[in-house]
C-alpha cells in the first residue's frame, strides 16, 4: 500500500525550498562581491622599503602604512577596498570597480606626507620631526578619556611653533595636522569633508609648549579613533617607499564580458549535467538535479555570508563543483543498481547502497579537500578565491548529496510507490537475478565485460611511450611560461571588431613598445589580442597603454606586470603546492588503505599532471599560475577516482577473506574495476561537460585553464582504470605467495587497511 503522506512531505519540502530559492536567489547573487576580473579594477603588490637608512619595516609600520593607504582610497570614494599585509614586507591592494585607475594608482604610490600647519596652511613641522614610533593611544590621567601621546625630536622647534600660533590671534590657537596637503587646500573647506578630510586632527593649544612629550586631547576621541590617529602619526613619522612587485589592471568591459560569458557557459554545463543524470539514472537523476540546484544556491549563499570575493576561476570552481558533487550521487546510485540486480527489494537495495557508498564518498572528498587547502595556502589572490569556493563546494556537496539526496529518495522508497518499479532506477527486469540463484552478478558496461588486468602490460607500455614523448617535447619545446613565472608584462586588448597582429604592433610602436613574443589573437571574432613584454612596464607606461587603446577601441585593456622576484616566488610556490598536496594525500591514503595504495595513487596523479604539462608544451599555450590551480584540481579529482577503485578492492578482499595467489588477486582487481567502471565514466563525463562548456563558451581568460581541466580529467580516468590499481596488483602480487592477503576484523594483513 502506498503511503501518500511521505510523497506529500516530499512535494511540500521541494515546493518550500523552490519558493525560498526563487525569491531570494537574486538578492543573494547581487550581494556577492565581484573580483577585479569580473568588474574591472586593479591589484598591486607593494614591497615596503624605508626611505631612511637605519629604519626598520616592522609590523606596526606596515599596519600604519595600510591605514594611510585606506585613508587615501576612501578620499576618492572607492567602496570596499581590500588591503592585505603579506610576508615578508609586502602589502597587497585590491581595488575592484574603480573608475579612474590612474588616479587611484598615483595616489597610492605617492609617499605619505604628514605636516603640522596653522589654520592658514603655513607649514611648521612634518613627520620627520616626530620621534620614530612614539605616537600611541593613552588615557588622560585626570579624566580617563582616550588621548594620543607622542614625542618630538626637538623641544625648541615644537615650542617655537606653538609660540607663533598662540601669539597670533588670527590662528585660532590651533595646530592643524595634515596628511598629503596640496597647494590650494584650505582648513575651512577640508574640515567640512568629515571622514574624507585630509586633516587628521586639529588640536587646540592653551599656551607655549616647549617639550618633547606632547599630549593631544579634547578631540572627543574613542579608543579606536585615538589609536587610528596614533597609527597615522607613526606612518607620517616613518615614511616608506612602495615598490610595485606585481600588478594587474582589468578594464571594466573586460570584466563584464568575462562575467556574462562564463555565467552562460556555467549554466550550459550545469544543464547538460542535469539532462545526463536524468537520462542515465532515471528517477534518481531527477532527485540529483533537485539537490544539485539546492547545492548551487547554498554555495552562493555561504560564499556571500563569508564575504567572499567571486573571481573568474571562482565561477569555474562552482561549475566544476556541480560536476564533482554529482559524483557522490553517481556512487550511491550505482551501488543501488548493483543491489537491485542481485535480486534485493527496492528498500533493501536503497539501504545497502547508501551504507556501502558512504565511506567511499567520504574518502574521495577528503583527498580533494587536501588539494584545495594546499591551493589556498600557496595560491595568489584569484587562485585563493578558486580554492575557497572549491572548499565550500566540497563540503556542501557532501551535505546535499549524502543527506539531501538520500532524504528525498527515502520519501519515495519508504512510501512503497517504487516497489516493483526497478525501471525507475534504470534497471531492466531481465538484469535482475533470482533470489534463490547461486549466481553472482557479473558487472557489465552497456552489456559488455572487459578484462583490464589481462592487458595491463600494454597500458604500461602506452603510458611509458607517452611519458618519453612528453619528456622529449618538454626538452625540445619547453613550456611557454606566462609572466607569472618569467616576470615581465602582459597586455590584453579588447575591441568590438576583428584585430590583426600588424594593427596591434603598429599601435605598440606608437607607444615606443615592442612585444617580446608574437601577438596572440583570440575571442569569438579575433577581437582579443595579447602582447607580452620581457620587461616590467612602469606605472606611467601602463597608464599610457591603457589610455591609448581605450581611446582607439573604446575598451581599456587588461595589463599585468610581474617582477622577477615575485615570478621566482610563484614558480617556487607552484612546485611546493604540488609537493605538499602529494605528501598530504600519501599520508591520508596510507592511513585509510596502505602505503602501496598511496604510492600507486601518487604515481597515477603525477602521471596525469605530467600529461597536462606535456600538452601545454606541444600546443604552445601559455602556462600561467591558473594552470597550477587546474593541475591541483586534477590531482584531487584523480585521487578521488583512484580511491573509489581502491575502496571497492578493499570491499571485495573483505568478502574473499583470504587471497593466496596472483590469479585470485588479479580477478578481484578486474572485478573491482568493472564494478566501478560506470561510475568512473559517468563522473568524468559530467565534469567534462562542465569543463568543455567553460572551454568553448567561457571567457578567454580561463580558456587555457579549462583546456588543462579537460586534458587532466581524461588522463585521470585513464590512470585510475589502467595504471593505479594495476600497479598495486603488480607490486603486491610479487609477494603474495610469501604473504597472502588475509582479512581480519581490524585490518588486512599487508593489504588495504580498514
Amino acid at each position: 500500500m502506498v503511503k501518500r503522506g511521505r510523497l506529500v512531505a516530499f512535494f511540500l519540502i521541494v515546493l518550500v525550498l523552490g519558493a525560498t530559492i526563487g525569491t531570494t536567489y537574486s538578492d543573494v547573487a547581487s550581494k556577492i562581491k565581484l573580483g577585479l576580473d569580473l568588474q574591472g579594477g586593479f591589484e598591486v603588490l607593494y614591497d615596503v622599503k624605508p626611505l631612511d637608512d637605519g629604519q626598520e619595516v616592522t609590523t606596526s609600520v606596515l599596519e600604519a602604512t595600510v591605514e594611510n593607504l585606506e585613508r587615501r582610497v576612501n578620499a576618492i570614494g572607492i567602496s570596499e577596498p581590500n588591503f592585505n599585509i603579506e610576508e615578508p614586507d609586502r602589502i597587497r591592494v585590491q581595488l575592484a570597480g574603480v573608475e579612474d585607475q590612474d588616479e587611484a594608482r598615483e595616489m597610492l604610490a605617492t609617499t605619505a606626507e604628514l605636516t603640522f600647519r596653522d589654520v592658514n596652511g603655513k607649514k611648521y613641522l612634518d613627520g620627520s620631526d616626530i620621534k620614530e614610533g612614539s605616537a600611541r593611544q593613552d588615557f588622560d590621567p585626570d579624566t580617563n578619556q582616550p588621548i594620543v601621546t607622542l614625542q618630538f625630536k626637538d623641544a625648541d622647534r615644537f615650542g617655537d611653533t606653538t609660540k607663533e600660533i598662540y601669539e597670533d590671534p588670527n590662528l585660532a590657537n590651533q595646530v592643524v595636522i595634515w596628511m598629503d596637503y596640496e597647494e590650494g587646500d584650505t582648513y575651512e573647506e577640508e574640515i567640512q569633508k568629515g571622514e574624507d578630510s585630509k586633516i587628521i586632527s586639529a588640536p587646540s593649544i592653551d599656551g607655549v609648549i616647549r617639550s618633547t612629550d606632547i599630549m593631544i586631547e579634547g578631540g572627543n576621541f574613542t579608543i579606536d579613533s585615538a589609536q587610528q590617529l596614533a597609527d597615522l602619526l607613526n606612518a607620517g613619522s616613518l615614511p616608506v617607499e612602495l615598490e610595485e612587485e606585481y600588478s594587474t589592471s582589468v578594464g571594466a568591459q573586460f570584466g563584464q564580458q568575462a562575467l556574462d560569458k562564463t555565467v552562460f557557459a556555467g549554466i550550459l554545463g550545469v544543464l547538460l549535467i542535469f539532462i545526463y543524470m536524468i537520462f542515465y539514472y532515471r528517477f534518481p537523476g531527477v532527485i540529483a538535479s533537485i539537490t544539485l540546484s539546492i547545492y548551487v544556491y547554498l554555495v552562493l549563499l555561504v560564499f556571500q555570508l563569508m564575504n567572499g570575493v567571486l573571481t573568474l576561476p571562482g565561477i569555474a570552481a562552482l561549475v566544476l563543483g556541480v560536476g564533482m558533487a554529482v559524483d557522490a550521487n553517481i556512487i550511491t546510485y550505482e551501488r543501488i543498481k548493483e543491489e537491485l540486480k542481485e535480486g534485493k527489494s527496492i528498500k533493501a537495495a536503497f539501504k545497502a547502497g547508501n551504507k556501502h557508498s558512504l565511506s567511499t564518498i567520504f574518502d574521495a572528498n577528503i583527498t580533494t579537500m587536501i588539494a584545495a587547502a594546499v591551493l589556498f595556502i600557496f595560491g595568489t589572490s584569484s587562485v585563493k578565491g578558486f580554492a575557497t569556493l572549491l572548499l565550500v563546494s566540497i563540503v556542501l556537496s557532501f551535505v546535499t548529496a549524502v543527506f539531501g539526496s538520500r532524504l528525498f529518495l527515502s520519501f519515495w522508497v519508504n512510501s512503497n510507490f517504487l516497489n516493483k518499479r526497478p525501471g525507475w532506477f534504470g534497471v531492466k527486469k531481465n538484469q535482475i537475478l533470482d533470489k534463490n540463484s547461486k549466481e553472482e552478478v557479473q558487472p557489465t558496461f552497456f552489456g559488455r565485460q572487459f578484462d583490464f588486468v589481462k592487458h595491463r602490460k600494454k597500458f604500461f607500455r602506452i603510458s611509458m611511450a607517452l611519458v618519453v614523448l612528453g619528456i622529449a617535447c618538454l626538452a625540445i619545446f619547453r613550456l611557454n611560461l606566462g609572466i607569472d613565472f618569467t616576470a615581465g608584462s602582459r597586455v590584453e586588448i579588447l575591441a568590438d571588431q576583428s584585430l590583426t597582429s600588424e594593427e596591434i604592433e603598429e599601435g605598440l610602436k606608437t607607444l615606443d613598445l615592442e612585444a617580446s613574443a608574437p601577438i596572440v589573437l583570440s575571442g569569438d571574432d579575433q577581437n582579443i589580442a595579447v602582447a607580452r613584454f620581457s620587461t616590467e612596464l612602469s606605472q606611467e607606461k601602463v597608464s599610457e597603454v591603457r589610455n591609448f587603446f581605450e581611446e582607439k577601441y573604446g575598451s581599456a585593456p587588461t595589463v599585468n606586470t610581474v617582477s622577477s622576484v615575485v615570478g621566482k616566488e610563484l614558480a617556487k610556490n607552484a612546485v611546493l603546492a604540488v609537493l605538499y598536496a602529494s605528501i598530504g594525500i600519501i599520508i591520508y591514503v596510507t592511513i585509510r588503505f596502505e602505503f602501496y595504495s598511496a604510492l600507486t595513487a601518487i604515481l597515477a596523479l603525477l602521471h596525469d599532471a605530467f600529461f597536462i604539462i606535456a600538452l601545454f608544451s606541444i600546443t604552445r599555450l601559455e602556462f600561467d599560475i591558473t594552470i597550477i590551480a587546474a593541475i591541483l584540481t586534477i590531482v584531487g579529482y584523480s585521487i578521488n577516482d583512484t580511491i573509489v577503485t581502491f575502496d571497492r578492492i578493499r570491499e571485495n578482499l573483505k568478502k574473499k577473506k583470504r587471497v593466496k595467489s596472483f590469479a585470485e588477486l588479479a580477478k578481484i582487481i578486474n572485478l573491482s574495476l568493472m564494478q566501478t567502471l560506470a561510475r568512473s565514466i559517468n563522473t568524468v563525463l559530467t565534469v567534462v561537460f562542465a569543463a568543455v562548456m567553460l572551454l568553448v563558451f567561457g571567457a578567454s581568460a580561463i580558456t587555457n585553464f579549462s583546456f588543462a581541466l579537460v586534458v587532466g580529467l581524461i588522463a585521470g580516468t585513464y590512470s585510475s582504470l589502467f595504471i593505479a590499481a594495476q600497479l598495486w596488483l603488480v607490486w603486491r602480487g610479487k609477494s603474495i605467495k610469501e604473504k597472502p592477503i588475509v582479512y581480519t576484523e581490524k585490518k588486512y594483513n599487508d593489504g588495504p587497511q580498514v
